[in-house]
Order: C-alpha cells, then sequence, then structure tokens
C-alpha cells in the first residue's frame, strides 16, 4: 500500500515539523555612517549659529560706538636743505638736479571711543608730477580719544630734470623764489573693539608745500584728506 503525503508539513511519520523563523540583523557599517553625517549636520548648524551670534554682536557694538573716521593731517614742514644745481647740455637745452631734505611731523587725531591701529604709511614728494623722494612712517597703536605727533625725513640727493621741467625748477627758484611740492601718501587704519580688528581703512593724504630755497623756509602749506575707503 502506498503512503499519501500529509499535511501541514509533516513528514511521512505523521509528526508535525516545527516552523522556521528567518532573523534580520541591522548592517553595522549603515547605522554608523548615518550617526556620522548627523552630528556633522549638528556642528555645522551649531558653529553657523555662534558665527551669526559673534557678528550680530560686533555689529550691535559697531552700531553703539558709532566710529568716526581718523584724522593725520601734515601738521609741520621743516627744510633743512634745498639746492638747485643747472646743468647746461647745450646752447638749446637745459638739465637741472635738485637736492632736498625735508622733516615732516604729522598729528594724528583719534576721536574715536575705542582704539587705532595704524600700518606702515608712505609719502612722496613730487614736483609737476615728478617723484622726487619718498618718506616713511613706522606703524603705530592710538589710544581712544588722543592726539599723537608722528615724523618722517625725506632726502633727496640730486634728482635730474629735463627740459621742460628743468626749465620750470629754475625759473621758480631763481625767478620767483618759490619752488611748489606736493606731498601725497596714504595712511593704512584698523579699528580694534573689544580685541576685533575691522577692515583696513585708507586716509590718503594730498598737501601742497611751498619752499624758499633763498630763506630755506616753509612759505605755505595747504593740506586735505580725502577722508576714509574701504
Amino acid at each position: 500500500m502506498t503512503s499519501r503525503p500529509t499535511m501541514n508539513g509533516g513528514d511521512h511519520t505523521g509528526r508535525s515539523q516545527p516552523p522556521t523563523h528567518h532573523h534580520y540583523y541591522p548592517n553595522s557599517s549603515s547605522s554608523s555612517s548615518a550617526s556620522f553625517k548627523g552630528c556633522c549636520c549638528c556642528l555645522f548648524l551649531l558653529f553657523s549659529f555662534i558665527a551669526l551670534l559673534i557678528l550680530a554682536v560686533v555689529l550691535i557694538i559697531i552700531l553703539a560706538v558709532k566710529p568716526k573716521k581718523p584724522q593725520f593731517d601734515l601738521q609741520q614742514v621743516g627744510v633743512q636743505y634745498m639746492g638747485i644745481t643747472t646743468n647746461p647740455t647745450t646752447a638749446a637745452t637745459t638739465s637741472a638736479s635738485v637736492s632736498l631734505n625735508i622733516r615732516m611731523l604729522f598729528t594724528a587725531v583719534n576721536d574715536n571711543k575705542v582704539g587705532i591701529k595704524y600700518g606702515e604709511s608712505r609719502f612722496s614728494v613730487m614736483y609737476r608730477g615728478i617723484p622726487l623722494g619718498k618718506g616713511t612712517v613706522p606703524g603705530f597703536y592710538q589710544a581712544a580719544h588722543s592726539v599723537r605727533q608722528v615724523e618722517t625725513t625725506i632726502a633727496v640727493d640730486r634728482v635730474n630734470l629735463l627740459q621742460a621741467d628743468a626749465a620750470d625748477l629754475v625759473r621758480d627758484a631763481s625767478l620767483n623764489d618759490r619752488v611748489e611740492l606736493r606731498v601725497l601718501g596714504d595712511v593704512g587704519a584698523k579699528i580694534r573693539i573689544l580685541g576685533f580688528t575691522s577692515p583696513g581703512v585708507q586716509v590718503s593724504v594730498d598737501c601742497e608745500i611751498v619752499i624758499s630755497p633763498r630763506k630755506q623756509a616753509l612759505t605755505d602749506k595747504r593740506c586735505g584728506f580725502d577722508g576714509f575707503s574701504v
């Protein structure tokens, strides 16, 4: 006699088999990656919030302090020496050389409630657009509500001028006894507030001075500065 297959997964003996259970084990590497990404996102949001908070505090302080533009002016000019030498080249043309030694005294005024840090400043002396010499003022820190004086010396050693410029220089010195020079310079400054330094501020100095070669002295001075620009 042939036996018939039993139902419900039993074997040929008629005993039922226990059901088979499948277990799922999560992938540890995928969960670690998700946690790492979540931490990075939280840190980014935290640092962004701190940066925005610091920026807001700095802006509030700046609005409360109301920083003013620094003042940097050429106060005095002392002529230590000025000499002009003519050098005839041909019958039609003449060259001239100029030697000059001047001391310039600048006054820095800080009317702000905070200090100002100045970088190294450079100044040039020019005659009719021709550079004659340069001088520098080392950087310094100026406290709030203070006035400070700094100085520099510009030495010009026999700078040659040709043709028209030489003729103008000789005429100005011998006939008019007045040589007009121009002093140009850029002064870099930064405002310090609670340890924070503002972006660079540029103050441009533009002065016209008149020197008498016979008296070896300054006879006129007109100065100005164009405020500041970032």
